[in-house]
């Protein structure tokens, strides 16, 4: 496992030359992906389409899968791409490969009905929730579906929690000689100009989990997430935030000592830096523990359909929800996996210790945070 790369980067001109180059590719394929009459643009599962084998044929057709925003070092998307394309003999073509969620969801806007638009897109639960209401994503259900909490899916399958964590913080033990277990230690003078988070909350999922579990840590509820922005306010007046983004080369160089992020980025980080000679400590706050997932979904115009399915299969398959654990995220079929025994027990041990059952904020009341964060952040303070 290498260093993560935070999933929070603006979409810039790396979008631009990635369409071009994915143009060319997505032209030749076969949009329909259909397969003796049956079309994978309007299956809703595998079975729909003759079962897990003929998706496979229909997607070998296609021969590609366009995704975007999945750096290979991000919950172990990189043995998961390689395993797909072994299994399969497809490739998959990342664009931008550290954008955040938004970026996702402007790639799908912008190139609709186009060949080099993405196929499968990974986004922040509340990012993949408004997605949904904007008819932006295809409808399916893998063949684990069932065994996906209730309150971790779109109860039509347009999207699905894949993997998760809680909001940690990761501490630079050699550059910090107290590493902070609180949100209320972040105050201290001791941190000024110490503390970052990677990526701006009206984009990216992680950033807006730790606002929500700064909220839940100050007297806040999943209702209301106002506590937590006039924390990151209070936390900017203090000299303490520092607007750097913090990525795996701000940690290295020392601009980001004290890095805000889902407990699994922070925990390879840990593995990571270690032959580097940096101890990198991660801790889970108590008092504002925040668990909450990426969702997978497709893009309902996705130029190679079938190819999407599949790649959903496999994400949700024993082989890639086991990729994930050793990629120190908790998969969404973790507890059914156990009552199976087909879960990963050595690579379950090494996650983060965390204890209690976590809650989730319901679809509303994201929506109603996310749109509490897009007019507030920014203002008072925070940036």
């Amino acid at each position: 496992m290498t260093v993560f790369q935070p999933k929070t980067a603006v979409l810039t001109g790396v979008l631009a030359v990635a369409s071009l180059a994915l143009s060319a590719c997505g032209a030749d394929s076969d949009a329909s992906g259909s397969d003796g009459g049956k079309s994978a643009a309007t299956a809703t599962t595998a079975e729909a389409l003759g079962g897990i084998d003929a998706l496979a044929e229909a997607a070998k057709k296609e021969g590609t899968l366009h995704a975007i925003a999945l750096p290979r070092d991000w919950a172990n998307y990189g043995d998961l791409i390689d395993g797909f394309t072994k299994k399969y003999g497809i490739k998959v073509q990342v664009e931008n490969p550290n954008g955040a969620s938004q970026d996702e969801i402007s790639a799908v806007t912008s190139r609709k009905d186009k060949g080099n638009a993405p196929d499968v897109l990974d986004l922040g639960s509340s990012f993949a929730q408004s997605a949904a209401q904007d008819g932006l994503l295809a409808p399916y259900m893998v063949a684990g579906f069932a065994d996906i909490p209730d309150v971790q899916r779109d109860s039509i399958g347009r999207w699905a929690n894949d993997y998760g964590g809680y909001i940690s913080f990761g501490c630079d033990a050699k550059r910090v000689q107290t590493c902070p277990t609180s949100f209320k230690d972040l105050l201290e003078p001791q941190y000024k100009g110490k503390v970052a988070l990677n990526g701006n909350p009206t984009q990216s999922g992680s950033a807006f989990g730790a606002v929500y579990a700064a909220a839940l840590a100050n007297g806040g509820s999943f209702d209301d997430i106002q506590p937590g922005i006039d924390f990151f306010n209070k936390l900017r007046r203090s000299g303490n935030y520092t607007p750097v983004q913090s990525t795996p080369a701000t940690i290295a160089s020392g601009k980001t000592p004290i890095s805000i992020d889902w407990d699994y980025l922070n925990a390879a980080h840990t593995t990571a830096f270690k032959s580097r000679g940096l101890d990198w400590k991660v801790v889970v706050p108590s008092e504002g523990k925040f668990s909450q997932y990426y969702s997978q979904a497709i893009n309902k115009d996705a130029p190679h359909p079938a190819a999407a399915r599949l790649w959903l299969e496999y994400l949700y398959s024993t082989e890639g929800q086991n990729l994930r654990l050793k990629g120190f995220a908790r998969p969404a079929l973790m507890t059914a996996m156990k009552k199976a025994g087909t879960l990963d027990k050595s690579a379950a041990a090494k996650l983060p210790k965390v204890s209690g059952t976590p809650d989730f904020p319901t679809e509303t009341q994201q929506g109603n945070a996310k749109g509490i964060i897009a007019q507030s952040w920014g203002k008072g303070g925070a940036s």
